[in-house]
């Protein structure tokens, strides 16, 4: 009974428009405090917020951050777009397949989804609007594009799974490079299709001497050293993410002043932006921490894993119809909050039943990012509206082929959970 009136709590929480950091901190603090009364429930807020932020893997979270500040600044994100266009241009929806490559390059530098589809946006979709590209096309590509950085390392989501999971961060970060680069795959042939069933959608582009896409490498080349200083040196074992995360804002930084635009105005706001998300981060973690205390001492993670082991369904069945939960829950919530609202109870699941944490991590993630593109939430769809001002029913219509591409996707790699696990597997 307990249970239920404070998930009831959360859920009212939540659709008043509470943020969902306060809504996990209010239910949770309400829930303990009906299991054990005001000296246990102001025991465990006077521990929570040192036992939240006292953690070393957290660091992790503000430098992927700072390292994205300091790539959008240097202006990294429009020369891989260029080169891109270069080397595919030619192909009809080429630009668009040079979208999608550009936020795959974006993703391995940046852990910001909203970031890469902001950039995006600003570059890739006025290049295609003014060749001619059926807008529904261009701005579905656009906001799938972004929900790469979600999933290539460095991955924000990864990291704050690794976190909340207690699984080998490296692994996660690692275990993301094979399903990224499958996902870039799929929104490339998929543009192919589109423009296959309608040649009027995209023209066909023009084509490029290969002393222009040689040239045009060398613009590519500050990528691929923030890449290796940060995945490189995780895959390596020289050092841990938390070190690769600092050096990759290192790095990010030199670019930065290599590339002339790193002024102090700049600098100052990518400081304060990368210091006004982390502490919304970690305040989320902070309210999931209380929720996560409730849940634990009113035993809801056993009752729930005990009914599941006792389920006459195949795992594999019970898998998909987990992941359909997420699924549902990433067209109205957050892709955070669901991860650090379900991952606590869903994991032990997860494992009961067979599989790996690290496969479940790249799972979750990959369905998150159908989320990110799907009504009514669609954040990546709300930030390339706001970007272009295009309406926000054309792009979520331009989306959806990446969205059941996506869907392919994932039942894939639920098949074939090796082409997730494999490359950790060789660290």
């Amino acid at each position: 009974m307990t249970v239920s009136i404070v998930l009831l709590i959360l859920v009212v929480f939540l659709v008043v428009g509470l943020p969902v950091a306060l809504a996990m901190l209010l239910s949770g603090a309400a829930g303990l405090y009906m299991l054990g009364g005001l000296p246990f429930l102001t025991g465990i807020l006077r521990t929570s917020p040192l036992s939240t932020a006292n953690s070393y893997e957290i660091i992790t979270i503000p430098m992927f951050i700072l390292m994205a500040e300091f790539v959008i600044i240097s202006g990294i994100a429009n020369d891989l777009f260029r080169a891109a266009t270069i080397w595919v241009g030619r192909l009809r929806g080429g630009v668009a397949m040079a979208t999608a490559l550009a936020g795959a390059g974006f993703g391995a530098i940046s852990g910001s989804s909203t970031a890469a589809a902001a950039t995006l946006a600003s570059t890739s979709l006025p290049a295609m609007l003014e060749q001619g590209y059926d807008p529904k096309l261009a701005g579905g590509v656009v906001a799938i594009s972004g929900t790469l950085a979600m999933l290539i390392p460095p991955s924000i989501a990864l990291v704050l799974y690794g976190i909340i999971a207690d699984v080998p961060i490296g692994d996660l970060l690692i275990a993301g490079v094979i399903p990224g680069i499958i996902v870039t795959l799929a929104i490339i042939l998929t543009v192919a299709l589109l423009v296959r069933l309608d040649p009027a959608a995209a023209p066909q582009g023009r084509a490029h001497t290969m002393v222009e896409k040689v040239r045009s490498l060398k613009r590519v080349g500050p990528m691929l050293v923030l890449f290796l200083a940060v995945t490189g040196s995780i895959y390596s074992g020289l050092a841990t993410p938390t070190e690769a995360a600092g050096l990759g804002a290192f790095v990010a930084m030199l670019l930065a002043i290599w590339e002339r635009q790193l002024t102090f105005p700049r600098l100052c706001h990518a400081l304060r932006s990368t210091a006004h998300t982390s502490c919304m981060i970690l305040l989320i973690i902070l309210g999931a921490h209380v929720f996560g205390y409730f849940f634990t001492l009113s035993r809801v993670t056993n009752d729930i894993s005990a009914w599941v082991g006792g389920l006459p369904m195949a795992p594999l069945a019970i898998m998909c119809v987990i992941l359909i939960g997420y699924i549902i829950l990433g067209f109205f919530m957050d892709q955070i909050a669901i991860l650090i609202l379900t991952v606590p109870v869903i994991l032990p699941v997860v494992t009961q039943l067979g599989f790996d944490p690290i496969w479940f991590g790249v799972i979750v993630v990959v369905t998150a990012e159908v989320g990110m593109v799907t009504p009514p939430m669609g954040m990546n769809v709300f930030v390339v509206a706001r970007y272009t001002r295009r309406p926000l029913g054309e792009l979520f219509r331009g989306v959806m082929p990446h969205v059941w591409a996506h869907l392919l996707v994932i039942a894939l790699l639920t098949l074939f959970p090796a082409l997730v696990t494999w490359l950790p597997s060789t660290m």
